[in-house]
């Protein structure tokens, strides 16, 4: 009887378990779903953002027709608790306009609810590339990736970023201060190795094939670290 009694807590145990993980699942399914219905609602797609991917730009002209960044793989670029945030109280990431390189970025992206924000993020963090393995880069403080992007690349020219305490750098890329809080390591760094399938047109310079998978590594990991 004690055996039968035993297994029997078991069987329910596991029964309830397995009850709770689908209702999370079929939950956060939910919320996804209600997040696309709100980004679409909103004309967010389209001419503003692609979530479809992958990219199907082939000349500059295809690039300067789009009025945001990609986001067919935004659940590989940002950092969920970031994201949700940012769409709250959007700030200012790139100081000019997108696609320009002299006119001011005047930080009018609109705001959502909290509510909204979260459903919203849930969706975008479903929308991944099979091209970002996960798991490859840790952040952290790496000497040899600030050489790399300080000395050989220079990358501060175009990126501003955060140097004793103040913010130095060029204004026609997106800013890199506090990236770390933005930006997946995983992410920068298939963005390095893999422009193409990410941004096949674009102003940066292609590293693929100049800079060594172990530069890619340590830019990456140095980046994911502010």
């Amino acid at each position: 009887m004690v055996k039968r009694a035993s297994c029997s807590r078991v069987v329910v145990v596991s029964l309830l378990t397995s009850a709770i993980i689908g209702f999370g699942v079929e939950s956060s399914q939910a919320d996804a779903a209600k997040g696309k219905g709100i980004f679409e609602s909103k004309k967010c797609g389209g001419a503003c953002h692609d979530t479809q991917g992958p990219a199907t730009e082939k000349t500059f002209e295809d690039q300067l027709k789009k009025k945001g960044p990609e986001l067919w793989y935004a659940g590989n670029k940002f950092k969920k608790e970031w994201l949700e945030n940012w769409l709250q109280d959007p700030k200012v990431i790139r100081p000019l306009e997108y696609n320009s390189i002299e006119k001011k970025n005047p930080g009018n992206h609109p705001k959502l609810g909290k509510d909204e924000a979260g459903a919203v993020t849930d969706y975008l963090m479903t929308l991944t590339s099979k091209d970002v393995e996960a798991g490859v880069i840790q952040a952290k403080k790496n000497p040899q990736g600030k050489l790399a992007f300080e000395k050989k690349q220079a990358c501060q020219a175009c990126h501003q970023i955060e140097k004793t305490g103040k913010v130095i750098g060029g204004m026609v890329a997106p800013s890199l201060v506090k990236a770390g809080e933005r930006l997946q390591g995983d992410w920068i760094y298939s963005y390095l190795k893999k422009p193409k399938v990410f941004k096949p047109v674009k102003r940066m310079p292609i590293y693929e094939g100049y800079l060594s998978d172990v530069d890619m590594k340590n830019i990456a990991a140095h980046v994911a670290s502010f």
